[in-house]
């Protein structure tokens, strides 16, 4: 009986390890896996994307077309502990026709903790001002990712 029990108790083990093992390489491709968000539109740009746990912002890019002129691309992070914790993260200062947006957060960035880490309520807020919004267009996307 004692042979039969540690054959057992073996075979769990090495189930329980296989089964570990698998875990770790699905969490590592969900910490991998991008969800892109969009918007589109004419006017002012000012929307929010996240998640619906902490995750991580793994870029950011917004075409431009037709009318002229630029202004100030804004990124904050907008916190669900109240607007004394929102933060703004990033400006470029001329967004526009000829002036698209292409921010990639890589490397030590995109660890945890950085500023490019948002709790699982806090949201990313962009902010841009139309500067002709009787003319121009524009499409925006970000890559987000779960954070560990």
């Amino acid at each position: 009986m004692p042979r039969e029990t540690r054959t057992i108790l073996e075979a769990a083990q090495t189930a329980f390890e296989s089964q570990s093992r698998e875990l770790e390489a699905t969490r590592d491709r969900q910490l991998r896996a991008i969800v892109t968000q969009t918007a589109t539109g004419t006017g002012n740009i000012n929307h929010t994307f996240g998640l619906d746990r902490k995750f991580r912002l793994v870029f950011v890019r917004c075409h431009f077309a037709g009318g002229v002129g630029t202004a100030s691309f804004k990124l904050s992070n907008d916190s669900a502990n109240g607007s004394a914790y929102d933060t703004r993260l990033f400006t470029i200062s001329q967004a526009g026709v000829n002036k698209d947006v292409n921010l990639r957060i890589g490397g030590g960035d995109a660890d945890d903790p950085s500023a490019w880490t948002f709790q699982s309520a806090d949201a990313l807020r962009i902010e841009w001002t139309n500067p002709d919004s009787g003319d121009m267009t524009w499409g925006l996307e970000v890559g987000l990712a779960m954070a560990a």
